[in-house]
């Protein structure tokens, strides 16, 4: 797999707690999408993107894989055909 796989086109809008590690999917093969679940392995052309929260908020995680700004959303989902 050269490509992520793109297991939705918006963004997932999580709620993240401040200090906590999160590790966003950048391989679309994840059963916990946004977050991972190690199905990178299979293929092992991917890494997770580890992210730590600084506050408690809401944030919009890439759910296209497409993101110039891993692992947030940037609006790349916009120009994605299906």
């Amino acid at each position: 797999m050269n490509n992520p796989k793109i297991p939705q086109k918006n963004p997932y809008t999580i709620k993240v707690e401040k200090e906590k590690t999160y590790f966003w999917c950048s391989c679309g093969l994840s059963n916990k999408q946004p977050f991972c679940d190690s199905s990178h392995k299979k293929d092992g052309k991917f890494e997770p993107i580890k992210f730590v929260a600084d506050i408690n908020e809401e944030l919009d995680f890439c759910g296209c894989k497409q993101s110039k700004r891993p692992p947030f959303c940037d609006g790349s989902h916009s120009w994605i055909k299906f």
